[in-house]
């Protein structure tokens, strides 16, 4: 485990309907808010194919003209602002870090945003994250979203 000083955890509760029908439109609104703030941004998906599914939402999301964004493994990787990470994939920790995975992140630089589902049995894993992450003294926060 790494964290740096001023690190900071954020859950974002899936309260709102359109969020709860559609998961990956808050995904989308959070990546746009990094890249808004200039932040370098690093999607950890849960598998390959959530990986895929984030590629597409992004693509096809209207909320932005364009997210420069791509799935990691590349040669220019380091170059985009976006990238989505499977488990297994190599990559270089980024200042915003969104995690969909049931573990924590380990090496937390700036930010880490873990998504809340609106399923409650679902979130007993996102309980034990606040926890680690309050046992690491990172500042925590939650959101309604």
């Amino acid at each position: 485990m790494h964290v740096t000083g001023g690190a900071r955890a954020d859950f974002y509760l899936l309260a709102s309907e359109r969020f709860r029908n559609d998961p990956l439109r808050v995904v989308c609104v959070l990546v746009k808010r990094a890249f808004e703030s200039g932040a370098g941004t690093l999607l950890l998906a849960r598998d390959l194919r959530q990986a895929e599914a984030l590629d597409d939402a992004l693509w096809a999301w209207n909320g932005h003209p364009y997210l420069p964004h791509q799935i990691a493994g590349s040669d220019d990787d380091d170059c985009c602002p976006i990238l989505i990470a499977a488990p297994g994939q190599q990559v270089a920790p980024r200042g915003i870090q969104i995690n969909l995975r049931d573990t924590p992140v380990e090496r937390v630089l700036d930010r880490v945003l873990e998504i809340i589902p609106a399923d409650e049995d679902a979130r007993e894993p996102l309980r034990d994250k606040w926890r680690l992450y309050k046992s690491w003294n990172i500042a925590l926060s939650k959101h309604d979203m």
